[in-house]
């Protein structure tokens, strides 16, 4: 074995035996959210608008609204990565016979965008929240 053969050996080895730099984590969509506090603030916000909203305000006029946000606050923390427990219906159950159609379902996103907008969570953050929460689609819209 020549030499230069044996350099790129030897610089191999160490390169494979070399340590990695672990990359810093990246904080949890919780984190960047700021936390329960803030996500319960945007809850609340949500809920105020949901009940005002022309479109689908009807189905939450005798909804408990600090209740609703709560259970809300508890599945968006734990979806984005936070330490909550969502222990409420699951989303089959909770909208059986409501009676929901893609047009409210729709109108209710809307609302929670405009709930993060006034709450000034980037456009980025607000995609990543409705990517998770989309596929719920499936199990409250009750009317197709």
């Amino acid at each position: 074995m020549n030499k230069s053969m044996m350099a790129i050996l030897v610089a191999s080895g160490l390169m494979l035996s070399a340590p990695v730099m672990a990359q810093p984590a990246q904080p949890s969509l919780y984190q960047q959210l700021g936390g329960k506090d803030n996500i319960r603030s945007l809850m609340d916000d949500f809920v105020q608008r949901l009940k005002a909203d022309s479109r689908i305000g009807e189905q939450f006029k005798n909804t408990d609204a600090a209740r609703l946000a709560s259970q809300l606050t508890d599945q968006v923390c734990e979806a984005t990565g936070g330490p909550c427990k969502y222990v409420g219906l699951d989303m089959k159950a909770a909208h059986a016979g409501m009676n929901i159609t893609k047009a409210h379902f729709n109108a209710l996103v809307e609302v929670l965008q405009a709930s993060m907008n006034a709450k000034g969570v980037p456009f980025d953050k607000q995609l990543e929240i409705l990517s998770m929460l989309a596929p719920m689609h499936r199990d409250v819209i009750t009317v197709r």
